[in-house]
């Protein structure tokens, strides 16, 4: 009988995958259970405290829209820090640019960083390879209160998982604190902010805590077939220019073309749609 593997993430809700082969790992961290295993249809897949992470198949709309949308509106981001992302496909997406001079992932396990260069390849080795990245084994929200992240990083992704268990001092008023004090002026900050059908107050919760820290926040959507639920909602703030203005949506139109990045899900096209929430969402929004 083929092996399934069963997340239950949302209550009444499952989804299920069907394993092609052995588990590649199955084994505890000092954080957490980490596995990772080959499927029939998604691809290679990281599950965490049996909470699916990433899957090769998939992990471009995820990791494409917290990293183009930014980068492009900006136009000149040098210093780029990730919360979290040990799978390093955020890093290897915001290498792709070439304004950008350093890239600082910061995860507080290390052994998902290791297992991570050594079964997904397919998505990070040109990461792992550049030399413009730093790697810090650490809890990213005190990495975020030293003195020299101060002012630091024009872009902060917070790859953050759901909050729960090390993941619950990710959210929350001194968190966002944290992260405004640590961008450039005219920086921003783009966060995972769950799956709206199912998780609707984090929508509630983060928009309205934004506000109170940063002048300019806000929403847009993404599809990320294994995060089940549907949309998967983005959060971001940033301290100078919004996001999803005309202008900004032409400069990044412009930018993609200049820059002849090669995307699997990002396009001006969804980088313009993105921003359309659907009524149900709309009302979610404080």
């Amino acid at each position: 009988m083929q092996k399934v593997f069963k997340e239950r993430l949302h209550k009444g809700y499952a989804q299920s995958m069907e394993l092609a082969g052995e588990p590649l790992v199955e084994e505890k961290s000092r954080y957490q259970r980490i596995k990772i295993f080959d499927t029939v249809a998604n691809g290679r897949v990281m599950v965490l405290d049996d909470i699916v992470q990433i899957t090769t198949r998939d992990e471009s709309a995820y990791a494409e829209m917290l990293t183009h949308l930014p980068l492009f509106e900006h136009g000149r981001a040098e210093r780029i820090m990730i919360v979290g992302g040990g799978d390093l496909s955020i890093a290897d997406e915001a290498l792709k640019h070439r304004s950008v001079k350093e890239v600082v992932l910061v995860d507080i396990d290390g052994r998902v960083v290791e297992l991570c260069k050594a079964h997904f390849g397919e998505i990070n080795a040109k990461a792992f390879k550049d030399k413009r990245l730093k790697i810090e084994i650490a809890d990213a929200f005190e990495y975020l209160g030293r003195p020299e992240s101060k002012g630091r990083f024009d872009l902060i992704i917070a790859d953050r998982p759901d909050p729960v268990g090390p993941g619950k001092a990710l959210f929350g008023e001194t968190f966002y604190d944290r992260v405004k004090a640590a961008l450039k002026q005219g920086g921003y900050a783009t966060f995972q902010t769950g799956v709206p059908f199912y998780q609707p107050w984090e929508i509630t919760d983060a928009l309205e805590e934004l506000a109170e820290f940063f002048p300019q926040s806000g929403l847009y959507l993404t599809v990320v077939p294994s995060y089940i639920g549907g949309f998967m909602a983005l959060s971001w703030a940033g301290t100078g220019k919004p996001l999803g203005t005309p202008a900004g949506i032409k400069r990044a139109r412009a930018a993609y073309a200049k820059s002849k990045i090669k995307t699997d899900y990002y396009n001006p096209d969804i980088h313009a749609a993105c921003f359309a929430l659907p009524e149900w969402i709309k009302r979610l929004v404080p």
